[in-house]
């Protein structure tokens, strides 16, 4: 189905909200360097075993030269860049891909396809200018929700006094 033509991977429980959107600042940087794209955010040491977590050297602002890339390595990590669920690969990333084993539950993990694929092209890292929202949480959802509703112009005005009518 992807030919031989650059694809986005949006994994669902990662909500990102930017001007632009933060896909469309994706795709603009891959036209731009031709080179694979994987967003990022800063995350705290103590979360880091929640994050695939790369090790880079900045290129220009807020874009990275990918050295290496390691799936949740804990705490004890140096690297604090963490991988959000936005992503711009070249098709080579099949063939790494298919000789990666299995990792945790028996998954095949993207990151370690892209581990490999350093081996044959630059991957970059990308601080997108947005606002994440982690919908795999709860409360994540929750803020996403509320945050995209108070936005949108056909149902803000009658949620803010939904919100305002509340007794909390």
């Amino acid at each position: 189905m992807v030919g031989n033509e650059p694809f986005a991977v949006l994994l669902a429980d990662d909500l990102l909200d930017g001007e632009p959107p933060v896909l469309k600042q994706m795709v603009d940087l891959y036209a731009h360097y031709h080179s694979s794209v994987i967003g990022v955010q800063d995350v705290p040491r103590e979360e880091t075993s929640q994050y695939g977590i790369v090790d880079a050297k900045e290129l220009e602002n807020g874009i990275y030269t990918i050295n290496a890339i390691v799936e949740k390595p804990g705490p004890r990590s140096s690297l604090y860049a963490g991988v959000v669920g936005r992503y711009i690969l070249t098709p080579r990333i099949f063939k790494h891909l298919a000789k990666v084993r299995a990792g945790a539950g028996g998954e095949i993990q993207l990151t370690d396809g892209i581990a490999s694929l350093l081996h044959d092209e630059q991957v970059l890292a990308y601080a997108y200018k947005g606002i994440r929202y982690d919908c795999g949480s709860k409360l994540g959802y929750l803020k996403a929700t509320i945050q995209f509703a108070l936005k949108h112009p056909e149902v803000n005005g009658d949620f803010r006094a939904y919100l305002s009518a509340l007794e909390l």
